[in-house]
């Protein structure tokens, strides 16, 4: 069965034969998007399906008591998964403490209702993986949930994924390390962080370099990093899922897509001690050396409840970003803007095709914030922005301007169109808009005055 034809399918028609020998996650419904590109996307995204096997971890030796090591037991039940041509593996109702859990290809790990994967305080338990720092690849810690150039893959249920216990040993942020060995010339896999001296953490789940990937259902609780972290993947659902911003602690961006194709994130409930979904394409000379887009990005009927960005784009975005639609936002609590985009000299890139339709909220700075010149980081590498396009977009609040966007005297915002929009509760109607070309307010006000 293709993918593709099932997630169609199941849009449309809302059920799946019974008699099937192939099992694919419920989609849910998809809104027809105010792009026939956007929607081209989410027709061309691959969803994954699996055979109508069932594998339960308790079959495996696992216990659901809250205390016993359950990483082995789970381990056998993924590979005999695997191994038999795929399933799903299904984590019953329970609390069940492990290890870095690690996908296999055609493997549904399935959390019921009730289920509680609890990631351990062991870092022995999490072994080094190929991974990637704030866009510099390196060995570290393994995620809690990783998988590496597997296919076909899937996180789904109700169940919760919870890191509190890893805080013991996910700590550290030394890029600055990473960095003087990218100077040095030392290849990723030489790049090992346990045992350097120097600490950074690993993500929650960080598919790798991985083709058709779902998660779907599930909650987040606690996270001590990134939260959703896809990585040089294709073909990623992200459907339903929710993560917990009460339990985040800080720079916990929500959902991650780093240099993928074809991402959908749809009717979920991004919360976060920072960025709420943040698109990422590698950091300054090693994201050059990788130079693989993050672009065909979709991401309709979500409410984002972090405290930055609710689309962000960058600041990693050495390897560049294009052709993003977002759809049917809500915006609560102290999110500063509805779109962030943020590059510098050092680290280039590009940022096109951004559009936003029908974001609603309160913004504790300004809708639109876009700076060349993040964090006063210069070089010779010169960022490129725009076309922007943003629609049918209200707030209720703005804490400072409605829009902050900044082009460069040598590289200039290359469009921003903005259509429809109602901005109210505004506190400076002086908007800043330096070096942007193709400029155009349509039927658009700011405290119910005109711009």
């Amino acid at each position: 069965m293709d993918g593709r034809f099932s997630r169609r399918w199941l849009i449309k028609g809302g059920l799946v034969v019974a008699a099937s020998p192939l099992l694919a996650p419920t989609a849910s419904a998809a809104p027809v998007l105010p792009w026939p590109a956007a929607d081209d996307i989410v027709a061309r995204t691959k969803r994954p399906v699996f055979p109508d096997r069932t594998f339960s971890v308790l079959d495996f030796g696992a216990k659901g008591d809250g205390k016993t090591d359950n990483t082995a037991a789970i381990k056998k039940a993924i590979e005999t998964a695997n191994a038999r041509g795929g399933g799903r593996v299904v984590v019953p109702k329970g609390t069940f403490v492990t290890g870095a859990v690690y996908l296999k290809s055609n493997v549904d790990l399935h959390l019921a209702a009730g289920a509680v994967l609890r990631f351990g305080s062991d870092a022995s338990k999490f072994p080094n993986v190929l991974t990637r720092y704030e866009g510099i690849e390196c060995v570290n810690r393994s995620p809690m949930i990783y998988a590496y150039k597997e296919a076909n893959i899937a996180v789904t249920g109700p169940g919760v994924l919870d890191a509190a216990d890893t805080a013991s040993w996910n700590k550290g942020k030394d890029r600055d390390y990473l960095e003087s060995l990218v100077a040095k010339g030392i290849p990723p896999e030489k790049r090992i962080v346990p045992g350097s001296g120097h600490a950074m953490r690993s993500a929650f789940v960080e598919p790798y370099a991985c083709d058709t990937l779902l998660i779907e259902g599930v909650t987040l609780k606690n996270p001590v990093f990134w939260q959703l972290h896809p990585t040089l993947c294709r073909n990623v659902t992200i459907d339903g899922v929710r993560t917990d911003a009460s339990t985040a602690h800080s720079n916990t961006d929500a959902c991650d897509p780093e240099s993928c194709d074809h991402v959908v994130i749809v009717n979920s409930h991004l919360g976060a001690h920072d960025d709420n979904i943040a698109l990422k394409a590698g950091r300054d000379a090693d994201g050059r050396r990788v130079g693989v887009p993050c672009r065909n990005i979709v991401v309709a009927n979500c409410v984002m409840d972090g405290n930055w960005g609710a689309i962000t784009c960058g600041s990693e975005q050495t390897g560049g970003i294009r052709d993003v639609y977002a759809y049917r936002l809500t915006v609560t609590g102290e999110t500063k803007y509805a779109l962030y985009v943020k590059s510098n000299t050092l680290r280039g890139g590009f940022t096109e095709n951004v559009n936003l339709d029908s974001v609603s909220g309160t913004f504790a700075r300004s809708f639109a914030y876009v700076l060349p010149d993040y964090n006063g980081q210069t070089g010779s590498y010169v960022p490129r922005f725009g076309p922007f396009t943003i629609s049918n977009s209200v707030s209720t609040k703005c804490g400072q301007a409605a829009f902050n966007v900044r082009g460069l005297p040598n590289s200039h915002v290359r469009g921003l169109r903005v259509r429809d929009c109602r901005f109210d509760g505004v506190a400076s109607t002086e908007n800043t808009l330096e070096h942007v070309d193709d400029l155009r307010f349509e039927n658009t006000t700011i405290n119910g005055k005109p711009v």
